[in-house]
């Protein structure tokens, strides 16, 4: 009974304090946080991927993935839950698993980029295997199991330790040769304790020896050689996306130490680290991509127009990045102020693309900060930009939830009915739930109670459609 005791405080303060651990790397103290906060609201699905996201960082892959999911129990099309199943089946090298949700989410959320880049890092990863046999075992039940790559090791590893003999002494199952250069850079510091873990292995009294647990040496030492081999194939998968970030960086230096860049390559390092501002920010690391994006504009602002490709276009996008991460971060004022320079940017080289983009941006923090009137007015002015059904039904559903909170209801009701007719356009049968319940809710408002009712019953055909449990719960 007193472990079961929690201390005082509140799911939010514990999942608070669990988060800035986190942040700073101390993720024992940050998985107590967590642990506590389910204590008090055990099927909370935030706290769960909260503590999926932490168990991850740990290397706990196992109950990473059984928090990622129980946080999908109730609610399939549960975003953050898809994307951190998605995460941690990719971490364990389950890279077509790790698609399949990676293109669930993305499919419910084609606004959120990090399914996008998800999706191409998991067909990357896949491209780069092929040839290799898999050993992911599907089975024809209702949702997808499978066994994992981690697993399927583990098994294997103990058939090797189960087979061995004394005649064979402490040797291991034979792996194709590795160069020792190419296993030294996937392993970087962890090599010098694979090859002391190998030495190990010739000391057989050594070998022979148990802990004090009673676990035989032999086994620990074979379990730990096992588990690098495991992870620098994974790195050796990975290779596109991680494995040259060392080597990109010290390109990097070099380029910006020449005096005079060479277009091609200065292309490939906007890309590249354009890339990796969007993977940092996908990958809930706002600070870190602040920074690169800072850093990249600062560094282009320096160079003459005629080294930088599309100088102006790059320089409103940066201001735009960093006002993404800026919101991600809270940081409200600074992210208006960043997307204002990316609109004024925009207006002043005729690019009306980059002036719709701002203005979307800009009605977002509006809209985040409670200045809902200075929201629509952003808005409006974007509407006759927008080009795309799905766009349209996005812009007038959160103008139409703007109104509502203005107490404008007939406006509200108004743009609910075009932001309906847009997803109808669309065929988005999530968008058409959004747009009829805010429909819905105007109604309520005007007193129009049978329109109100007959909306919601609407709204919760569309919500059985899209098997959404919490949907379904809130429309009834």
């Amino acid at each position: 009974a007193m472990e079961a005791a929690v201390p005082a405080g509140t799911f939010p303060s514990f999942i608070a304090e669990g988060t800035q651990l986190g942040r700073r790397g101390e993720y024992d103290k940050a998985l107590a946080c967590f642990n506590n906060a389910l204590k008090l609201r055990a099927r909370d699905k935030h706290g769960l991927v909260a503590r999926s996201k932490c168990y991850l960082k740990l290397g706990d892959t196992e109950n990473a993935l059984k928090d990622a999911e129980a946080s999908l129990q109730d609610d399939k099309t549960f975003s953050e839950g898809l994307h951190q199943k998605a995460e941690t089946l990719y971490t364990m090298g389950d890279f077509e698993f790790a698609l399949v949700f990676y293109h669930r989410g993305y499919r419910l959320c084609p606004d959120l980029q990090k399914f996008r880049l998800g999706i191409e890092k998991s067909q990357e990863a896949i491209v780069n295997c092929i040839g290799s046999p898999s050993s992911v075992k599907l089975q024809n039940t209702g949702e997808l199991c499978f066994t994992s790559r981690q697993a399927e090791s583990k098994k294997a590893n103990q058939k090797l330790q189960i087979k061995l003999t004394k005649d064979q002494k402490w040797t291991r199952k034979q792996k194709p040769v590795r160069n020792p250069k190419t296993e030294r850079q996937l392993l970087g510091e962890l090599y010098a304790h694979k090859t002391y873990l190998e030495t190990l292995l010739k000391d057989e009294d050594l070998m022979e020896s148990s802990t004090k647990q009673g676990m035989k040496v032999a086994d620990l030492v074979l379990s730990g050689i096992s588990y690098l081999d495991t992870r620098s194939e994974f790195w050796q998968q990975q290779k596109p996306i991680y494995a040259r970030v060392r080597e990109r960086r010290l390109r990097q230096q070099q380029w910006l130490r020449d005096k005079k860049w060479k277009p091609m390559k200065v292309g490939r390092y906007i890309k590249q680290s354009l890339e990796d501002i969007d993977m940092l920010l996908a990958g809930e690391n706002p600070e870190e991509s602040c920074k690169k994006a800072e850093c990249l504009l600062k560094t282009i602002q320096g160079r003459p127009d005629d080294e930088v490709p599309n100088k102006t276009e790059l320089i409103g996008n940066l201001h735009s990045c960093i006002g993404h991460a800026q919101l991600e971060m809270g940081w409200m004022e600074a992210a208006l102020q960043s997307h204002q320079m990316d609109l004024a940017s925009a207006r002043q080289h005729d690019l009306p693309e980059a002036v719709s983009r701002a203005l979307g941006n800009i009605g977002r923090v509006y809209a985040r900060m409670g200045r809902f009137q200075e929201a629509v007015d952003t808005w409006e002015e974007k509407i006759p930009m927008v080009k795309s059904s799905l766009e349209k039904t996005w812009l007038f559903h959160e103008i139409g939830r703007c109104y509502l909170e203005l107490n404008k209801t007939e406006a509200a009701q108004s743009y609910g009915q075009k932001s309906l007719q847009s997803a109808d356009e669309e065929g988005d049968v999530e968008w058409q739930l959004y747009a009829t319940v805010l429909v819905a809710e105007a109604q309520v408002k005007l007193k129009d109670y049978w329109s109100a009712i007959k909306n919601f019953e609407k709204a919760l055909e569309k919500a059985k459609l899209i098997r959404s449990k919490a949907a379904q719960k809130a429309i009834l």
